[in-house]
């Protein structure tokens, strides 16, 4: 895979950026539509009348859960990751390799926030200038020499430079929409599983199964979705370091010393495909189907194309 070039990825990933904000919505729509034909029967004429008339009022609770997520979001990434911000006296270091990438590419520098924790990891986070935030371990500030460090910093301005932390932030959103409503579903089922019902009841507990399986299959379909998005822009990042820093090898080595040391435990699971590195937790048989479910292509593979450069 080669590194497409900084303008050519922004306009991509802008495009994508619109074309989440239409179907993320335009999937939970269709859901919609899936259950009120099963709850209808297939009755086209009352299927399209309540469809229409409830199409004002998904759009609206998504809409405003979106817009409070999106603008919530770094203050509830601090609280999962309990990261702390990095003053420049604390750690002069990590601020001259961050200002002079910074600088040789033209870009404002992020803001910087560490995590206290021994493992090897990584990420970048923000929506814009004023929010966007580069998020360091201890751990890998520790293992890491200067050039390898200087690749991982520059692997995470990459995905800011190239809009990858705003993909990201609309498809979780989203995705936790979708995870909340099958949650709900779900519980509903088992609480009412629980009481005697009347035939009522009954056809409200079909109903409820009903809305279950469609809210799941549309659940699974955007988490596929999201994450092949996240695995490609791996690959992208990490051309983008090597773009900034001319040194693959530093890139390839860095990632030798994070591989089988980048867990970190986090509050949210949704973060963790923010993370320079986070391996399936299912190996051997099961990789295949993991593979489909994985936020990063395998590590073994960025560090063979970052050797090919």
């Amino acid at each position: 895979m080669n590194y497409v070039g900084l303008s050519a990825q922004i306009s991509r990933n802008n495009s994508r950026s619109i074309l989440l904000l239409i179907a993320f919505p335009s999937v939970i729509l269709l859901g919609v539509y899936t259950f009120f034909y099963f709850a209808f029967r297939g009755e086209t004429a009352e299927v399209n009348e309540t469809f229409i008339s409830t199409i004002p009022w998904v759009i609206g609770a998504v809409g405003i859960w979106f817009l409070i997520a999106f603008a919530s979001h770094s203050s509830m990434i601090k609280m999962a990751t309990g990261s702390k911000s990095l003053e420049r006296k604390e750690n002069m270091r990590i601020y001259n390799l961050t200002e002079n990438l910074c600088i040789t590419v033209g870009m404002k520098m992020p803001k910087l926030r560490i995590v206290q924790s021994d493992a090897l990891n990584a990420f970048a986070s923000g929506i814009n200038e004023n929010t966007y935030t580069v998020t360091l371990t201890t751990g890998i500030i520790k293992a890491l020499d200067d050039k390898e460090l200087e690749s991982v910093i520059a692997h995470e301005l990459t995905h800011i430079r190239n809009r990858d932390v705003r993909l990201l932030i609309i498809s979780i959103i989203f995705v936790g929409i979708l995870s909340f409503v099958v949650q709900l579903l779900f519980r509903s089922v088992l609480y009412g599983s629980g009481r005697r019902r009347s035939r009522n009841d009954k056809g409200s507990g079909q109903l409820i199964i009903v809305a279950l399986v469609v809210a799941l299959v549309v659940y699974l379909l955007s988490i596929l979705f999201k994450f092949a998005l996240s695995r490609k822009r791996e690959y992208m990042a990490d051309a983008g370091a090597v773009d900034m820093t001319k040194d693959p090898l530093a890139m390839a080595s860095a990632l030798r010393k994070i591989s089988g040391n980048s867990t970190l435990d986090l509050k949210s699971d949704d973060l963790k495909q923010a993370y320079i590195e986070n391996p399936p937790a299912a190996k051997g048989a099961f990789s295949a189907l993991t593979g489909l479910f994985a936020t990063h292509p395998p590590i073994e593979k960025r560090i063979a194309f970052l050797e090919q450069m």
